[in-house]
């Protein structure tokens, strides 16, 4: 009986609620292996993850068996739970509503790895809103200003 094969390969990228810089650089390594744990589990395969005080960034490869906004769904709530009982903030963590996501060729990983990798030096140059924009036009999204994220400046 013949098989399906595919890998499709996207990165998710979402913030912290208000876009509070809450992520610390103590316990951030925590939660980015409890976040592959979860992709684990979900059976897809985390490539990347990294991400800056205010949101994150990952790279999964994903089954076409999953629907990414169920796995988007648990990965939020299950971080929102684990980093509150780990009271690794001293505020209430929350993420905030939506996601981006954005699909990628086995061609282009090396350079998305390498740029989810290297987001510390990234945002030096580049603000998370700018960042963002450019992914949406990038992508060809059409999009409104006030349906994107929470943005402080």
């Amino acid at each position: 009986m013949p098989g399906t094969f595919s890998q499709i390969y996207i990165q998710v990228v979402f913030a912290v609620k208000g876009r509070e810089s809450l992520i610390h650089s103590s316990w951030e390594e925590e939660l980015f292996k409890y976040i592959s744990g979860i992709v684990k589990n979900k059976e897809q395969k985390m490539l990347a993850i990294n991400g800056m005080p205010d949101h994150i960034h990952f790279l999964i490869g994903m089954k076409p068996s999953c629907c990414l906004s169920d796995l988007v769904r648990e990965i939020k709530k299950s971080s929102n739970e684990f980093i509150n009982e780990k009271k690794f903030s001293k505020f209430k963590f929350q993420w905030q509503e939506g996601y981006g996501a954005f699909s990628y060729s086995h061609s282009a990983l090396d350079n998305v790895i390498a740029y989810i990798q290297n987001q510390k030096e990234h945002h030096k140059k580049k603000s998370f809103r700018g960042e963002y924009k450019e992914f949406l036009e990038k992508f060809k999204i059409e999009y409104k200003d006030e349906y994107l994220f929470e943005w402080i400046e």
